[in-house]
């Protein structure tokens, strides 16, 4: 078909979710360098996200939806599969009070969204389970260094005052029996990434990573100048740590985990 001569072509209109993200960065005054580098994320994914040429993945939109607070965070969450049946289910007791929640007595807000003082709300925090798996030692973990990388498969909600750092919260799966019986297979734990000070991790519970090992949930110790990480069931052997080329990394403090009933 012919162009008709001093018309101009209409640009395809820009998805909702677009408007939604570059809506929110004015709203809070930042270059798309500055906003990108509150979701770890760079100024050139901003602007395609922003134009409606590539959209988000889910642990962005997590992170957005942090950033946004009520109400547009629940649009931002709905983006990464977040809904609020999903935390009424999560936390049952809540229903009710969920229902309100655009009352003035509860907030949700996510991991990721850093410290924000209320005054009389009572929050929960929705943190992403990621789709990785931490092998109890004897078992092989998924080869995942750094859990920020990993994808999110869903969302689990937790009181507020069980998340130090929301930040660098998030939780994975644990495979195998030698952490047992406090933490049984198929079990998922919460971590905190950024508790990784070795002098304050003795006798915790904490994740590691070897290239070799992938992930590994189990107790690190500290004796003299020796480092180990311990299971909990005697049959498994522990590991030493320090040897010249074990490589051995601690990469998250293990905060509460979650299991079914017998």
């Amino acid at each position: 078909m012919s162009k008709v001569p001093g018309k101009l072509e209409r640009l395809p209109a820009k998805p909702e979710w677009a408007k939604k993200i570059s809506g929110l960065r004015e709203q809070l005054k930042l270059n798309q360098t500055d906003f990108g580098h509150k979701l770890n994320s760079s100024a050139m994914a901003v602007s395609r996200w922003e134009r409606g040429a590539q959209e988000p993945p889910s642990h962005s939109y997590i992170e957005l939806g942090n950033l946004a607070g009520d109400p547009l965070c629940w649009y931002l969450w709905g983006r990464a599969g977040l809904r609020s049946e999903d935390v009424m289910k999560v936390m049952p007791k809540m229903q009710k009070r969920l229902r309100q929640s655009h009352t003035q007595d509860f907030e949700i807000v996510t991991a990721g969204s850093g410290a924000r003082k209320l005054a009389k709300k009572q929050q929960l925090i929705a943190i992403p389970l990621l789709e990785i798996v931490a092998a109890s030692p004897g078992e092989r973990g998924d080869d995942v260094p750094f859990l920020h990388d990993a994808p999110v498969d869903s969302m689990i909600a937790a009181p507020r005052e069980w998340c130090p750092n929301p930040s660098s919260t998030s939780c994975l799966r644990v495979r195998g029996q030698s952490m047992a019986p406090t933490i049984g297979d198929g079990y998922i734990v919460a971590v905190d990434s950024s508790q990784t000070d070795r002098s304050k991790l003795d006798g915790k519970i904490v994740i590691a990573w070897k290239k070799d090992k992938g992930l590994t949930v189990s107790y690190f110790r500290r004796y003299d100048h020796t480092e180990t990480l311990q299971p909990e069931n005697p049959q498994y052997e522990s590991i030493t740590l320090g040897h010249k080329n074990d490589k051995w990394k601690l990469i998250a403090k293990v905060l509460w985990w979650i299991g079914k009933a017998p």
